[in-house]
């Protein structure tokens, strides 16, 4: 009876404790480099989202940080904008903190969708579903790569994730932008913020 309640108590504490990393699929967007085309492991979220695997379309030329290729998203003066989402690799459960990490950049020559925007990351239960913010970046004007952290506090188990091209906070007119990601993290439980 021992070697079965060490099995049993095994198994439960196991069960319980949540998994330290939840990946990505294709987390530095790598794929043949062409435009209008979503990586391998994204799906579209919202409607007219066409990303480009860049560098090499619409006069971007950055290389990669990480890998061979990286994504960009672009906000229209139209009042759209382009986002891409997964599942992830296991949920992110409530109540516990993650930090992630992925580095963004801003093209200044994307055939005229050349002002910076800002990339915001939503947490869902179901695909493509916005249940809560997990993150967003300030407005990224640099035309160089710079990593960013950042640590997020779960208020409900989620599932999949959006990354989203957003306006600048505060203007009440919409224009045509980008944002370029490369080289996410993965979710990793960390201490409350």
């Amino acid at each position: 009876m021992g070697k079965l309640s060490i099995i049993l108590f095994t198994l439960l504490v196991s069960f319980s404790i949540p998994e330290h990393n939840v990946k990505l699929d294709n987390a530095s967007f790598e794929g043949e480099r062409q435009d209008a085309t979503v990586p391998a492991g994204w799906q579209p979220c919202a409607q007219g989202t066409t990303p480009d695997i860049l560098p090499g379309f619409w006069g971007v030329k950055l290389e990669p940080q990480d890998g061979d290729s990286y994504i960009g998203l672009i906000t229209r003066d139209d009042g759209t904008w382009e986002s891409i989402g997964q599942r992830l690799s296991g949920p992110l459960l409530s109540g516990n903190c993650y930090s992630f990490s992925l580095s963004l950049a801003h093209s200044k020559d994307y055939a005229g969708y050349n002002k910076p925007v800002r990339l915001v990351v939503w947490g869902g239960k179901t695909s493509c579903s916005k249940d809560q913010i997990l993150f967003e970046s300030d407005y990224i004007n640099h035309q160089e790569w710079k990593k960013y952290d950042y640590k997020m506090a779960i208020e409900q188990d989620i599932n999949y994730v959006i990354f989203e091209a957003q306006y600048m906070n505060g203007l009440y007119f919409y224009y045509k932008g980008n944002v370029l990601v490369d080289d996410c993290s993965d979710f990793v439980l960390c201490d409350r913020a």
